[in-house]
């Protein structure tokens, strides 16, 4: 019990002090995803120069759950390549759709992991990963697919 205050506090976190939180410009693709379930919505920007996300900027409205997620998501594939970023959205995908039964890896997760409880609730995995899908969508405009990591492709 003790575990799940604690991810609730990092949540909570993300949530009231956004990382990367504001569009900025230049970018090189950008995303609007809409959750109609709950209304919940966020724009995603990323430059993707050299191979690597060089900036990731967002602004959205939404559940804590949503916005935490995309302050997580800029913390952990700002500067990174594609394809490391690649295997973290794999992560953190699967880790979403585990139905709680999936164990986090800190190391690739970082804060991430705190939503490994929201993963128990179906309704909520939908707003931990609006902005995972509008980066995911960016990226495709802006030439770079990370809707699968390159160890995992056949």
């Amino acid at each position: 019990m003790m575990l799940d205050g604690l991810y609730q506090e990092i949540i909570l976190d993300h949530y009231k002090h956004p990382h990367g939180r504001g569009l900025r410009d230049p970018f090189d693709g950008e995303a609007h995803h809409v959750n109609p379930t709950c209304g919940d919505e966020i724009t995603v920007r990323v430059a993707a120069a050299s191979g690597e996300f060089s900036d990731i900027s967002y602004d959205g409205l939404g559940c804590s759950i949503s916005q935490a997620s995309a302050s997580v998501l800029y913390e952990l594939l700002s500067g990174r390549t594609a394809s490391e970023a690649a295997g973290i959205h794999d992560a953190f995908v699967a880790l979403m759709q585990g139905r709680g039964q999936v164990e986090p890896d800190e190391d690739v997760l970082g804060d991430g992991i705190a939503f490994a409880g929201v993963a128990k609730f179906p309704a909520r995995v939908k707003c931990a990963l609006l902005p995972w899908m509008a980066f995911q969508d960016a990226a495709a405009r802006a030439g770079v697919d990370v809707s699968v990591a390159p160890e995992v492709k056949a």
